[in-house]
């Protein structure tokens, strides 16, 4: 037995005892009542039983160690388990165990294949508390983010009694994938928002995958008048679809006794996007399943009906289908709806990996159909823009999406380890039509212009060959906003280079005889954690004289908006220090830039 504790100064003695084959290393320490006692059993097996009632078990993580499964047993039964990558030469930083809830219970934890001589021995410690403070200068401040551990999908977006929830697949073990849960966060107006303890946590149907909830309004299941519903996918040797519900406005969810409530043969069944079709009456379950989608109905939310899939032969097939979502939005300048299919794929999306494609076209409540065929339809441009998905019962009609602003390509290997990933700006989707085409439009939702401190406003100038700003912020955080028109004359390439004073720079450029957009971040600062992040990535463009930009910089990411949101683009960077210079340029002619504004934003 090894008593551990951090301030224990002196050991007094130590003996080996072999009993029944087995050592066990024995200290004895001036502390009396050891706060917990580690049992080594041999082959790398290993018992930490805790002696005293605190809030956490702090877990030193490593990450380039290999994973192991720790069981948490309270009275010799197991009541979690999680895969941990503890550290075996270095400490990387630390995760919680929480301990709550089990006073007078005898608490231990079984690890397998850990080493004797690993650091986490020495290191694993008790304490009431868990400082999440920020410690990562690449955390943007107003985009969404875990206070620690790894995040991706956003999930069961919903709306009620004025609170935005969101949920998203959460790892709170470690900042690489992992042992998925459902984290939770709420806000009132979409911008600030206020972690809230994990929602759903795995069991023995497997961990919690991607889903969504709707709020029960008639009672259709029988759970009560307005219970939030969360649907998601169970995943163990098998993906199979559960069910789990609140009756206090999201704070708490009660697992469904009789889940799973849908099953299938197919490997990859999953994402379940659940909403409520008035025409027909009946509440409607969309799933990825391969690369398809399949459309399921209900009455009352627990038994399902198959009624149609979607997909062979449409869009882009180069990876898996993910995350679906189905809504109905107003044509502008019409008074048309029509449906739009939100497919996610990875990997295969325009610039390689994760992306977001969509279809637009009818739903009858069984069957949808893609009135372009031969076209695929990408709503962001960017490199990272994933697992898109909408707000249930959002206000006034309104359809806001968000999505994960990261690509599978190198999610787990960006230069953060406190926390990984953030999600996009809510944005909010319409359709408008271009030369007969229905297209999707996604705005930056006007919550965020709540966050726009002083602007900074340049006068309008020319530029013919080069123009430069030497200072777009005072103290400048890398936490801004730019508004821009620009005004061809006869320029064929427009463009404007971000930098700082260690030369990293994104390039940003229209090249109007090609007709597309582009965003080049090959030399934006850190880039060579993967072969697949310096990257310049594409968007079409129509070609106007005059163009509007609004383009978001948060720490470690830009979005960039044309023309009110048709078109969209995402990309991560990491620059050393905050891009605070931009230079215009132009080749082949020349433009004008009007309304130029820079916001501080809080």
């Amino acid at each position: 037995m090894k008593y551990l504790r951090k301030e224990w100064r002196r050991i007094k003695q130590l003996v080996a005892l072999f009993v029944g084959g087995t050592m066990f290393m024995v200290f004895s320490c001036q502390a009396i009542n050891p706060p917990f006692v580690i049992q080594h059993l041999g082959e790398g097996q290993s018992i930490i039983r805790i002696e005293e009632q605190k809030k956490f078990l702090l877990l030193p993580v490593e990450e380039a160690s290999p994973e192991v499964r720790l069981r948490m047993i309270v009275d010799n039964g197991v009541v979690c388990e999680m895969n941990v990558r503890l550290a075996i030469n270095k400490v990387d930083y630390f995760v919680p165990v929480d301990l709550s809830g089990f006073d007078g219970k005898s608490l231990s934890f079984s690890i397998q294949s850990i080493p004797d001589t690993a650091v986490c021995w020495n290191e694993m410690k008790l304490s009431d508390s868990f400082d999440a403070g920020n410690r990562e200068e690449f955390r943007p401040l107003y985009h969404f983010t875990p206070q620690y551990g790894w995040m991706n999908d956003p999930n069961g977006m919903v709306y009620k009694d004025g609170v935005y929830h969101l949920f998203y697949q959460y790892n709170p073990y470690g900042s690489v994938w992992g042992n998925m849960h459902w984290g939770h966060a709420t806000s009132a107006d979409l911008v600030s928002w206020e972690h809230q303890p994990v929602a759903i946590a795995p069991d023995a149907l497997g961990t919690i995958f991607s889903g969504s909830c709707v709020v029960d309004e008639d009672n259709t299941a029988g759970f009560g008048a307005g219970a939030i519903i969360a649907f998601y996918t169970s995943a163990s040797d098998r993906q199979v679809q559960s069910m789990a519900y609140s009756l206090d406005n999201g704070k708490t969810f009660r697992k469904y006794a009789r889940n799973p409530i849908l099953t299938s043969t197919q490997r990859d069944f999953r994402d379940p996007k659940v909403f409520r079709h008035e025409a027909t009456g009946k509440w409607i379950m969309v799933l990825a399943v391969g690369q398809e989608m399949q459309f399921y109905s209900s009455a009352n939310l627990k038994d399902w009906t198959y009624e149609s899939s979607f997909g062979e032969g449409q869009g882009a097939h180069g990876g898996v289908w993910e995350c679906p979502d189905l809504v109905e939005l107003p044509v502008e300048g019409t008074e048309l709806k029509k449906w739009v299919l939100i497919c996610n794929i990875n990997p295969g999306g325009p610039s390689g990996g994760s992306a977001t494609q969509y279809f637009v076209g009818t739903f009858d409540g069984k069957t949808f159909v893609n009135e372009s065929p031969q076209t695929t339809k990408w709503m962001d441009w960017g490199k990272d823009h994933y697992a898109t998905v909408t707000w249930s019962n959002a206000p006034e009609g309104r359809h806001i999406a968000l999505a994960w602003m990261s690509n599978w390509q190198y999610a787990n290997n960006v230069p953060t380890m406190q926390y990984r990933s953030g999600n996009s700006v809510p944005r909010d989707l319409s359709l408008y039509v271009s030369d007969g085409e229905v297209y999707l439009k996604s705005s930056p939702s006007r919550e965020l212009l709540t966050l726009r401190g002083k602007a900074e406003k340049k006068r309008s100038f020319k530029v013919d060959r080069a123009y430069n700003i030497d200072k777009l912020l005072a103290g400048n955080t890398g936490t801004y906003e730019m508004e821009m028109t620009i005004r061809n004359r006869n320029a064929e390439v427009i463009g404007f280079q971000l930098f700082n004073s260690k030369g990293e720079k994104v390039d940003i450029y229209y090249n109007l005889v090609e007709k597309r957009l582009a965003m080049d971040r090959t030399k934006s600062g850190i880039v060579s954690f993967s072969p697949d992040f310096p990257a310049v990535t594409f968007a079409p463009v129509e070609g106007n004289t005059e163009m509007r930009l609004r383009i978001f910089v948060d720490k470690s990411g830009i979005e960039i908006f044309g023309d009110d949101g048709r078109v969209a683009m995402t990309n991560l960077v990491f620059p050393s220090e905050a891009y605070n210079r931009i230079s215009f340029y132009a080749k082949g002619g020349s433009y004008a830039v009007s309304d130029f504004e820079v916001y501080r934003l809080r």
